[in-house]
C-alpha cells in the first residue's frame, strides 16, 4: 500500500471516530501548550530580571551591610545597625585606594510620608550625593539634580521620580513647588526620567535629597555618618573584577576584620544576574517538568485509543490480511494514525501556547517568550509521542492471525 493511500485510510478511520480522536488529541494539546507557556514564562522572567538589574547602573558594584561573626562563632544581627559609613564611601572614592572605581554614591533610605498642596503620598526617601546620577545611570527629565554645594549646605531640595510627581502634582510642573517629607519642607528642583521597577522596588516612585540633609532632618538611625549601602561604578567592564577586589580589600582593612568575619557584602551586576538566572532556570526546569507530565498522560491516551481501535477493528484487520496485506502494512497504518493524532495535537497545542502567551503578557506584565526552536521541538515531541504510543497497538494489530480475526465477533 502506498503512503498516500495509507494516510487517506488513516484519516478516514480517525474521522469515523471524530469525538474520540479529538479527546485523544486534547491530552497532547494541553501538554504542549503547558510546556511552551511554562518555559516561555521562565525565559521571560529571566529576561525581565536581567533587564531590571542592568537598569540599576553601568558596571555597578553594591556594598551592603551584612552579619558579622564574632570570635566565639556567634553571628550578630547585621540588619539592626548598618556597618557602613560615609567615611567608607570617602575612602573608596580615593583613587589611590581604589583606582578602578569611577564614582561612589553612599545611600541612606527611609519610608517617607509626602504631602503637596493637594494630596498626600507614601514613597521611599533616599539620601545620597550628586554622583548617584552617574553611578545609577539615571537622567533628569525636567529641572536639575542637586549640586555639591547644596550637599555641603544641607539644603532642603529634592529630586522626585516620575511616578511620585504624577501622584503629588496632577496639574502643572512639579519643579519649583514645595512638598513636605515627614513634616520637613523641601523644594522640588527636578524630576527623574522613567526607569521602571527594579526587583521589589519601583525606581520611579522615589524622593532623593542630599545625604547631609537626610542625616540632619530625616534619619532615624541616630548615627549621622551611617549609610544603608554604597553604590559604586567601575571604570569599565574589563576592570570590574579588579574594582571588586579593591573595594573588598579596602573595607576589610578599614573595618579591621577578616574575610570570614566581614560585616559587609559586595555584589556586582554579573553576580546578581548569575544568581537570578540560576534561580529562574531551576524554577523553569521544575515547572517545565511538571507540565511535561501532561505530555506523558497524553501519550498514554494515544496508546489507549489505539488499543481500543485495534480491538474494534479486528475483523477489518483480518480481512485486509486475507486480501494480501502484510504485517508491515498493517503496522504502518496504525502508526500513521497515531502519528496524525500526535501532529494535530501538537499543532493545536502550539496555537494555544502562542495565544496564551499573547493573553498572559499584558496580564502579568512579563513577556512570555515563544522561541522558534522551542516550537519546533514541541512539534518533534508531539510526533514522537504519537509514534511511540502507537508502536505497541500497531505491533499487536500486525500479529493478529487472519483466520482468528475473521472469526471474531
Amino acid at each position: 500500500m502506498e503512503w498516500k493511500e495509507t494516510i487517506r485510510t488513516a484519516v478516514a478511520a480517525l474521522n469515523a471516530r471524530r469525538m474520540r480522536s479529538l479527546l485523544t488529541m486534547l491530552g497532547i494539546l494541553i501538554g504542549i501548550a503547558a510546556v511552551m507557556l511554562t518555559v516561555g514564562l521562565g525565559q521571560g522572567a529571566q529576561a525581565s530580571i536581567t533587564s531590571q538589574i542592568n537598569s540599576l547602573g553601568s558596571n555597578l558594584l553594591i556594598v551592603s551591610p551584612s552579619q558579622s561573626t564574632s570570635s566565639g562563632g556567634f553571628r550578630g544581627g547585621g540588619s539592626a545597625v548598618s556597618t557602613l559609613t560615609t567615611a567608607d564611601a570617602a575612602m573608596l572614592a580615593d583613587p589611590t585606594v581604589a583606582p578602578d572605581i569611577a564614582a561612589v554614591a553612599p545611600v541612606s533610605t527611609a519610608s517617607g510620608s509626602l504631602q503637596s498642596s493637594s494630596t498626600t503620598w507614601t514613597s521611599t526617601v533616599v539620601g545620597t550625593t550628586p554622583d548617584w546620577l552617574s553611578v545609577r545611570a539615571r537622567e533628569v527629565g525636567s529641572g536639575r539634580f542637586f549640586t555639591t554645594g547644596e550637599l555641603d549646605a544641607s539644603s532642603n531640595v529634592a529630586v522626585i521620580g516620575s511616578e511620585t510627581a504624577t501622584e503629588l502634582f496632577s496639574d502643572g510642573s512639579p519643579v519649583g513647588q514645595t512638598i513636605s517629607v515627614n513634616g520637613q519642607s523641601f523644594t522640588v528642583i527636578g524630576v527623574l526620567s522613567e526607569a521602571g521597577s527594579s526587583g521589589m522596588s519601583n525606581e520611579d516612585d522615589t524622593v532623593l535629597v542630599p545625604l547631609t540633609t537626610f542625616a540632619a532632618r530625616l534619619s532615624t538611625s541616630g548615627n549621622a555618618n551611617s549609610v544603608s549601602s554604597i553604590y559604586l561604578s567601575g571604570r569599565d567592564a574589563d576592570t570590574l573584577s579588579a574594582a571588586y577586589q579593591q573595594v573588598k580589600t579596602s573595607l576589610l582593612a578599614s573595618h579591621g576584620v577578616t574575610a570570614d568575619e566581614a560585616d559587609f557584602s559586595v555584589s556586582t551586576q554579573a553576580s546578581l544576574v548569575e544568581t537570578a538566572t540560576s534561580i529562574t532556570g531551576i524554577l523553569t526546569l521544575l515547572l517545565g517538568g511538571i507540565a511535561g507530565i501532561s505530555l506523558l498522560v497524553g501519550g498514554i491516551g494515544v496508546m489507549n485509543i489505539m488499543l481500543v481501535s485495534v480491538s474494534e477493528r479486528v475483523r477489518e484487520i483480518g480481512l485486509r490480511k486475507a486480501l494480501g496485506a502484510t504485517p508491515g502494512v498493517i503496522r504502518q497504518q496504525f502508526l500513521v494514525e497515531a502519528g496524525i493524532l500526535g501532529i494535530l495535537g501538537g499543532l493545536l497545542g502550539i496555537g494555544i501556547g502562542v495565544l496564551g502567551a499573547a493573553i498572559l503578557t499584558p496580564i502579568i506584565g512579563i513577556t512570555v517568550a515563544i522561541s522558534i526552536p522551542a516550537t519546533l521541538l514541541a512539534m518533534v515531541v508531539s510526533l514522537g509521542i504519537g509514534l511511540v504510543a502507537g508502536v505497541y497497538p500497531a505491533s499487536r494489530a500486525a500479529k493478529l492471525a487472519p483466520i482468528d480475526a475473521l472469526r471474531s465477533e
